[in-house]
């Protein structure tokens, strides 16, 4: 089962920037689940988070999925399905800050972000819910 934070837990963060690129070769299957825990914040700020590509040949890297724009702290979580994508090997977190009005205008979130692998027998069972509740 793969398992990994492209963000530490509790990492502080003030600007733009990416989490390290993380090998997802040896995830048996493509569909992962990432969950976003946001720890501390400040008021009048947001906070935008999206999993990307390892980077092509000039340097830019595709967007895979991303967190609707968070302002505060809590739990959060979105599948990200990569079984249509096999080219893509490593991924990685980035994120931007932003803050506005009184006060510092330096933003600051303290947030972490976990990919775990969801393995078929889960998803299975979850379809299988999905058309029994639709019945």
């Amino acid at each position: 089962m793969f398992d990994v934070y492209l963000v530490n837990e509790k990492s502080t963060v003030t600007a733009k920037g990416d989490g390290p690129l993380v090998d997802i070769s040896a995830a048996g299957n493509r569909i992962f689940l990432l969950q976003l825990n946001i720890t501390a914040a400040v008021e009048q700020e947001s906070l935008d988070v999206s999993v990307q590509g390892e980077p092509d040949e000039k340097g830019a890297a595709k967007t895979l999925g991303a967190f609707p724009q968070l302002f505060y702290p809590g739990q959060h979580s979105i599948l990200l399905d990569l079984s249509n994508a096999p080219a893509v090997h490593a991924m990685r977190a980035h994120w931007e800050v932003n803050r506005w009005g009184r006060g510092p205008e330096t933003p600051q979130f303290e947030f972490g972000l976990k990919a775990t692998e969801v393995s078929p027998a889960v998803l299975g069972e979850r379809q299988a819910q999905g058309k029994a509740s639709s019945r």
